[in-house]
């Protein structure tokens, strides 16, 4: 289920997630930023790890360092974090 505080940019984020091919140009704050609007619960975790629980599912995802830019794996599994969550553009 969408969080009704989804903006314009997190609509963005999200459709640019389940798009094919898998892009390799999303920034991790953007992704984050997303999580927070959908309701996720974030946690830190040891070093570039954080925890996320959206709908009943948990996950738990590195943020990339140095660069800013998520790689194609990383959306990957967003993506199907975010499936079986329920959550769809």
């Amino acid at each position: 289920m969408v969080s009704f505080r989804m903006n314009s940019r997190h609509r963005k984020t999200l459709a640019a997630i389940f798009e094919r091919p898998t892009r390799a140009d999303l920034r991790w704050t953007g992704i984050e930023a997303l999580f927070v609007a959908l309701g996720a619960e974030i946690s830190e975790g040891s070093g570039s790890r954080i925890r996320v629980a959206l709908n009943g599912v948990r996950a738990v995802f590195h943020r990339p360092h140095p660069e800013r830019i998520t790689d194609k794996g990383a959306v990957v599994s967003v993506r199907r974090f975010l499936e079986t969550a329920e959550v769809k553009p």
